[in-house]
Parts: C-alpha cells; sequence; structure tokens
C-alpha cells in the first residue's frame, strides 16, 4: 500500500492494458467506495458513477470518444455523470451549474488515486461526445458526463511527464 503522496507521484495515464487480468471485483469495489467517500456540496453527492464491464459498451464509449482505443482495450470504465438536479434543490442555479461538476470531478480524482493505490492504472478521458455517452450508457439528459476513467493492469509503465515549476502555477497572496 502506497502512501498518499506516492500514490500521487505514481498515477500516469496508462493507456495499455493487460488484457489477461480482471480487476478484482474487491478492489473495484474499494476504488467505488473512495470515489464516494470524496467531499461533496452539503454531501449530496450530486453524481452518478456508471461501471461499464461490458465489451461492447466499452467499445461504444470508445467511439463516443474520439476512437480513444483503451477504453476498449481496458477491463473496466468508470463513467462519472454530475446531477445538477440533485444540487439545485439545494444550491439553486450555483449548483445545478458548478456544484454537481465539481462533486463528481472530485470523485473521479478520489477513484483514480485509489486506482494507483490498489495497483491498477488508469486514464482520465475527458474528450467525449457527451449527447452520444448518455445514450450508450442509458442515462436520462438531466446528466452531464464530467469523466471516463479506464481501469485496468497496465501493460505499460508510462514515462513521468514534466509539470510546470511551481513558482509559474503557485501565487502566494500575502497582504
Amino acid at each position: 500500500m502506497l502512501d498518499l503522496f506516492s500514490t500521487i507521484r505514481y498515477r500516469h495515464s496508462v493507456r495499455s492494458y493487460r488484457t489477461d487480468l480482471p480487476v478484482e471485483p474487491e478492489k473495484l469495489h474499494a476504488v467505488l467506495e473512495a470515489a464516494c467517500a470524496a467531499p461533496s456540496a452539503g454531501d449530496l453527492q450530486s453524481y452518478r458513477i456508471v461501471v461499464v464491464q461490458s465489451q461492447a459498451v466499452r467499445d461504444a464509449l470508445r467511439r463516443a470518444a474520439n476512437d480513444q482505443a483503451f477504453l476498449s482495450e481496458s477491463p473496466v470504465c468508470l463513467a462519472f455523470c454530475a446531477d445538477p438536479a440533485r444540487s439545485a434543490t439545494r444550491f439553486g442555479a450555483r449548483g445545478a451549474g458548478l456544484y454537481a461538476l465539481q462533486d463528481a470531478t472530485i470523485a473521479a480524482a478520489y477513484a483514480q488515486l485509489a486506482i494507483v493505490a490498489a495497483g491498477l492504472g488508469s486514464t482520465w478521458v475527458g474528450y467525449f461526445d457527451e449527447a452520444e455517452v448518455l445514450k450508450v450508457l442509458e442515462l436520462a439528459d438531466g446528466y452531464v458526463p464530467v469523466a471516463l476513467l479506464s481501469i485496468g493492469y497496465p501493460a505499460e509503465l508510462p514515462e513521468p511527464t514534466a509539470r510546470r515549476p511551481l513558482s509559474e502555477v503557485v501565487l502566494y497572496h500575502n497582504h
């Protein structure tokens, strides 16, 4: 088990998965529990997580996501969708337009870190046709797809990517 800082450092986008190793149900369950432990506005958890294991549905998600092949190759795909109506019940327009999106994003980020901690790999996909993803997942129009996460055992060890130095990203406001 990795500590949090190691987990963050070892997280890389994995675009090639082992086809001989399925994701164990207990690891998938742990990832989903981590996602649902994420903070959310008003503790409403204004999102839906769709677990996709069917090859046909993963293939359809691949097509909806500009033919990103690893979505078909990974044994599991998690689709994180914001639920604006749920957030709007307490927070109105700001909840619908922002908080639900934040809730789904934070849940997906927690899931991605849990995936690494479980010894698996993933890639975050945000480039897809929203309407097509809703259709493929058979979800009502009120949901907003935010992220697809491919999950599986890596068949590659990606090289770390360069990051901007803190001095370019962080601004200290000391007034």
